[in-house]
This record gives C-alpha cells, sequence and structure tokens, in this order.
C-alpha cells in the first residue's frame, strides 16, 4: 500500500482527532480514507451527470442558447447537488 504524509495545522489536526473519535474511524488513516473515497465517487458521479447532460443535449436537437450559458447552467447544477 502506498504511504501519504500530510502536515496538518493545529487547529485541522484537533478536528481530525475529533471526527476519528466522534465518527468511530480505527485511526486518522481510516478517516483520510473515507474522505478520498467519498470524493472520488462524488467525482465519478459527477462525470455521470455531465455525460447525462451531453446525451440529453445531443437528443434535444439544436438550440438557440449560447454555449457559454448552458454550460453555466451545468455547473450551476452541479454545485447545487454537491451542497
Amino acid at each position: 500500500m502506498a504511504q501519504l504524509n500530510v502536515s496538518l495545522p493545529a487547529d485541522l489536526q484537533r478536528y481530525v482527532d475529533g471526527r476519528v473519535s466522534d465518527a468511530g474511524f480505527a485511526d486518522s488513516d481510516d478517516y483520510v480514507r473515507a474522505l478520498i473515497e467519498r470524493d472520488q465517487h462524488r467525482y465519478a458521479d459527477d462525470v455521470l451527470r455531465v455525460r447525462r447532460l451531453v446525451q440529453e443535449g445531443i437528443d434535444s436537437g439544436v438550440i438557440d442558447r449560447e454555449p457559454d450559458d448552458i454550460l453555466d447552467d451545468i455547473i450551476a447544477d452541479i454545485r447545487a447537488a454537491d451542497d
């Protein structure tokens, strides 16, 4: 298994220690792994969502909106889903 060393300021280290204790993680390594896995799943979900939206656009035919406006809407939808 690869190793990753991360330096944290004291306030973040206290936060991590609290999360490890409160959420029942075995140690900070498990907590960081869980965060990375959650991010990995969110990223994969975002990619699928964008692919579906692109396909929906292709399937819908020609539209009269500017591409930048459409992209802004897609980005706003992704950000709203993350909240």
